[in-house]
């Protein structure tokens, strides 16, 4: 029996004072599938190859429920072949995958041929040889599982001690490393970890039967375990237990038009759906509709589309110290310089998300940076950068926000959601609600979520915080595509004060 070819990846993400793979060894599988590629017809050919290795514990009222480790390794291999993408992945990393993988991308592209209502052109692409380490303090993986347990099971006395009658806590971390290659001749190796704590505190009024929730606020981050241990988890799941006690005795929201201030750890998500997912090239173009659908936004909108106030400034990155779609290249090879534009600039729709072989669609010239594939051995998709609600430039505080508010509510933490088929109708909820009375923060408040369309909520946005008050928030799993695609990232905000938007009573 002939002996294994030895795996190119030597060793995952537990050492992190150097990409851990072997370099020689991808280097000359590149060579052998890229040149295959060309010398069989492909005008252009890339490859990524990468482990993933995830990790996630979960515990529940007193024990440890669940823990998982898993490691994922494979390669994907696309080809540009009469104008045509085909792709193949897999998980065997040895040089006869590759030059199978090649005939069956090739093969693929074949079959697309005549259902390719228009040829793929690719723009003009600068060559990178590179690495990208995301800065990192301690590695989670490095982390005994029982001192995650210890906190988890820390984390849910906290909430019961504190008003909560059952909490459940979990953390996930992930790590990718990923080496890039192309036919033009970029080598791009690169390595980013990620973590995500988060719990549910439950207060039930036995009397009656009804139970509130209140859900953690610490965000997801690009980020190590020593971030974990900084968030003040403990602390906060105290609040939180005390929070839902007493959303059990909070008034009930009236439903009417109300001036509404939303903390970034709400409005995160209404940037994320109404904003990020609208104004993606593939599903504007009907390319994606998976997800709630298609996009209202249309190729023609671009410098006209009045989608808000001019305070409203929405920037794409890549960037961003500690956001999770944050990485030194995309999946086409792309800088991260090439994701740094506005969506939205003061109020003005400016720019469509883009992946590779798509800016030519709308008469542009080039994409910019908007590509991600969860595994290597995915087709790499038009995915979001981070993207954030710029600030105020001018000084503004919480107080100077809510200053004028004579009728208001203030929403805090992302709940429910909805949003309808072209990414306009939308209802979001959330995890607190307080009033404002004649400029102060007021009472809790239970059962409200608030509603809108799109551009009538975003040029209702008449306030903004500086950005003493900006705050990072995010996913770990934006869903998208079929088969189903997730991918971290990252949305940042000042909180906001909006006019005159309809509140729900949800229990109603």
């Amino acid at each position: 029996m002939a002996a294994a070819a030895p795996s190119p990846i030597k060793a995952s993400c537990r050492t992190r004072s150097a990409f851990a793979l072997d370099r020689a060894l991808l280097h000359d599988l590149a060579d052998i599938a890229l040149t295959a590629a060309l010398q069989s017809g492909a005008s252009y050919a890339d490859l990524r190859i990468g482990e993933t290795r995830r990790e996630y514990a979960f515990a529940k009222d007193g024990r440890l429920e669940n823990f998982d480790e898993r490691e994922s390794q494979g390669f994907g291999l696309r080809v540009l072949l009469d104008g045509c993408w085909g792709f193949y992945g897999a998980r065997r990393l040895d040089p006869h995958s590759l030059r199978d993988g090649v005939e069956r991308a090739l093969e693929n592209a074949r079959a697309v041929k005549p259902i390719q209502f228009q040829p793929i052109e690719l723009e003009r692409l600068p060559v990178h040889e590179a690495e990208w380490i995301m800065p990192m303090g301690v590695d989670p993986f490095e982390i005994p599982a029982s001192e995650k347990a210890d906190l988890l099971l820390s984390i849910i006395a906290s909430a019961r001690d504190h008003g909560a009658d059952f909490c459940s806590a979990s953390i996930s971390a992930a790590c990718e490393e990923r080496f890039f290659a192309n036919s033009l001749g970029s080598r791009i190796h690169q390595t980013r970890t990620r973590v995500a704590p988060s719990f549910q505190a439950t207060a039930v009024d036995r009397a009656s039967g009804r139970f509130t929730t209140r859900d953690c606020l610490t965000p997801a981050r690009g980020a190590g375990w020593d971030y974990i241990l900084s968030a003040g988890l403990i602390e906060e799941a105290a609040r939180a237990g005390q929070e839902a006690r007493a959303k059990l005795g909070a008034k009930p929201v009236a439903p009417d038009d109300y001036d509404v201030v939303i903390d970034p750890t709400n409005l995160w998500l209404t940037i994320h759906e109404t904003i990020g997912h609208s104004t993606e090239l593939d599903r504007v173009l009907g390319w994606e509709a998976n997800f709630a659908g298609t996009s209202f936004v249309k190729p023609s909108m671009l410098n006209e589309l009045r989608f808000g106030s001019e305070l409203m400034t929405i920037v794409a990155d890549r960037a961003q110290p500690g956001a999770l779609a944050t990485i030194g290249y995309d999946d086409d090879g792309a800088t991260a310089k090439a994701a740094e534009f506005a969506i939205v600039e003061k109020g003005v729709f400016k720019n469509f998300q883009m992946a590779l072989g798509q800016a030519h669609l709308i008469g542009l010239s080039h994409s910019n940076g908007c590509a991600y594939a969860d595994s290597p051995t995915t087709f790499p998709i038009q995915r979001m950068p981070n993207i954030s609600l710029m600030p105020n430039p001018q000084k503004c505080s919480f107080d100077d926000l809510i200053s004028d508010v004579e009728n208001g509510i203030y929403v805090v933490g992302a709940g429910s959601w909805s949003i309808d088929q072209q990414r306009d109708n939308f209802q979001f909820g959330g995890q607190l609600f307080y009033e404002i009375k004649n400029g102060k923060l007021g009472d809790l408040l239970r059962d409200g979520a608030y509603q809108g369309r799109t551009t009538q909520f975003w040029n209702s946005l008449s306030g903004l915080c500086d950005a003493s008050a900006y705050h990072l928030d995010g996913t770990f799993t934006c869903g998208k595509a079929e088969p189903m695609q997730v991918a971290p990232v990252s949305h940042g905000s000042s909180p906001a004060l909006f006019r005159n938007v309809r509140v729900l009573n949800t229990s109603d």
